[in-house]
């Protein structure tokens, strides 16, 4: 049954294939390309669990996220990022969670249970409503916001924009 887990080197063979997977399909991966190597893999993990931290030194305009890793077992599914606050800029085009799914996992139903089980995350940490992005042509990530309670706010450029409650379900 597929989970969160924190970023952790003993996905990286996983992590591996899944960039593959992606560039294979034609996608961007902003990724470092030397994530081959065990201590630059180990390096960017620990980077990634470091800036959930409001201490972690940071460029100016990132701001803390938690970054959580979908994971079957030690197989690598996806990947989900809370920021924890808005800047100008994910207020208009990034908003407070984002997600990916590695090609060969997707249309499984991963992306909905990925954003289900953030929301009380991000409750957790005082978000509440969250907002969240996707292309306009997007239609496979607008069907996941919107069957987590995602109401449509508007479109900017090409960006849908919804805001997500994260309180559903809380006692």
């Amino acid at each position: 049954m597929p989970s969160f887990a924190s970023p952790h080197t003993r996905y990286q063979q996983s992590v591996l294939a899944s960039l593959q997977e992606m560039l294979d399909a034609g996608e961007e991966t902003n990724t470092a390309p030397d994530l081959a190597d065990p201590v630059a893999f180990a390096a960017f993990t620990q980077r990634l669990n470091d800036l959930s931290l409001p201490e972690t030194p940071r460029p100016e305009g990132i701001v803390p996220a938690t970054t959580l890793w979908w994971v079957d077992g030690n197989e690598w599914l996806g990947r989900l990022s809370i920021r924890h606050e808005l800047t100008d800029v994910l207020r208009e085009f990034g908003g407070h969670i984002g997600y990916v799914v590695r090609p060969s996992a997707r249309r499984q139903g991963h992306a909905s249970a990925m954003l289900a089980a953030a929301l009380p995350i991000a409750r957790d940490l005082g978000i509440d409503p969250a907002l969240l992005t996707c292309d306009a042509e997007n239609v496979g990530s607008r069907r996941v916001i919107e069957s987590n309670g995602g109401i449509f706010e508007d479109q900017r450029d090409d960006k849908l924009r919804f805001w997500v409650p994260t309180n559903i379900g809380a006692i």
